[in-house]
């Protein structure tokens, strides 16, 4: 098996088994958020931010699906707000914005003066049927989806077509995650965002995404496919751009990375560089076949190496064991993950709290 193929099989798997810099101040205004919970959340729901081509179970050719978003904001006169988009996770296989643990969250951000956006995107729920195609078939069955080349090398790493699938949403969620920030971007003056402080988080393969999109160059994920191909590019904002502040990382990954350097032939430091945005960390050092503890060292060393600032924190159940995926209830020094998150953002990006 090549290297290529070891790493989407790698990939596949996983979901079926600092240093003292001083963070940097922009100068166009620091934004101002509550310590407590202090505004009334309005939510915006199923904004539809762009369209990604996608089969259901009886099509035959690709069409046209809406990607949808939620919005909360706080009930304040604010005109400079940071905002935080998350990404769910589901293995790449399915998941929802609306899990409650996501939607507490947005709560606990918007309700202390963050634009908090929790984004749907494309998974293997989308793809269709390809069981019984030959490999030409499923080539021509995801033209426009994904690039051939990812699809080529999943048909190669994978052991059968829901595995396939699977690869292939990889790519699909980078894409769509992408152009919901880039929508982002584009309405922030209809929401008052302050475009310098953005966060990106995620859990799982969300968290996978969030470091996919936090460091990879903007047209990643993008450019491998044209509007000839994929028509609905043409709704993803693609003349805006984004700059990532801060990323946060719940039980993920860098995979995805190494199966796109792979892919095209890159390495590492490619992709790496000292202006990728601060990370802030929290894994669980109990077994996990989904998304190992090693995944959180091998991205702090990458960080270390490079001079960039990150924190990780080893994440514990509330009675003190060690804790595995998933673990949203985690409590460190009697905190919780919105919590430190949160101390994270406001010291590294020195936001103002009342």
């Amino acid at each position: 098996m090549n290297k290529v193929a070891y790493l989407v099989m790698f990939a596949i798997l996983l979901f079926t088994a600092c240093n003292d810099d001083e963070p940097i101040t922009p100068e166009n205004g620091i934004p101002v958020v509550k310590a407590e919970s202090s505004y009334t959340v309005l939510k915006e729901e199923d904004i539809t931010y762009a369209d990604g081509l996608g089969h259901d179970a009886t099509s035959n050719s690709a069409f046209a699906i809406p990607l949808k978003l939620d919005l909360y904001y706080p009930d304040n006169d604010s005109s400079n707000r940071p905002a935080f988009m998350f990404i769910h996770g589901g293995g790449f296989k399915g998941g929802t914005k609306t899990k409650p643990e996501i939607v507490e969250m947005a709560n606990y951000y918007a309700s202390r003066g963050w634009v908090f956006a929790s984004i749907d995107y494309r998974t293997a729920e989308e793809l269709g049927i390809i069981q019984g195609m030959t490999q030409e078939e499923v080539l021509t069955y995801y033209e426009g989806i994904a690039p051939q080349e990812w699809v080529e090398n999943a048909l190669q790493g994978a052991q059968n077509s829901d595995q396939v699938q699977q690869a292939t949403a990889m790519y699909l969620a980078q894409r769509d995650a992408k152009a919901a920030l880039r929508w982002i971007v584009a309405n922030s003056t209809s929401y008052n965002i302050n475009t310098d402080f953005i966060t990106v988080g995620g859990a799982s393969a969300g968290a996978i995404t969030t470091i996919a999109l936090g460091i990879s160059n903007q047209e990643d994920f993008r450019d491998e496919i044209t509007i000839s191909d994929d028509p609905t590019l043409s709704t993803t904002n693609l003349n805006e751009t984004y700059d990532v502040r801060s990323m946060v990382y719940f039980w993920g990954s860098n995979i995805k990375l190494d199966v796109f350097e792979a892919v095209y032939g890159l390495n590492q430091y490619d992709r790496y560089d000292g202006s990728d945005p601060e990370l802030f960390m929290g894994h669980g050092t109990a077994e996990d076949p989904v998304t190992p503890y090693a995944e959180a060292l091998e991205l702090q060393d990458i960080y270390d190496s490079l001079g960039l600032y990150s924190k990780l924190v080893t994440l514990l159940k509330p009675n003190g064991d060690p804790a595995g995926h998933g673990a949203w209830n985690a409590i460190v020094d009697g905190r919780g993950l919105f919590e430190m998150s949160f101390d994270f953002l406001i010291d590294r990006q020195q936001l103002i709290v009342e």
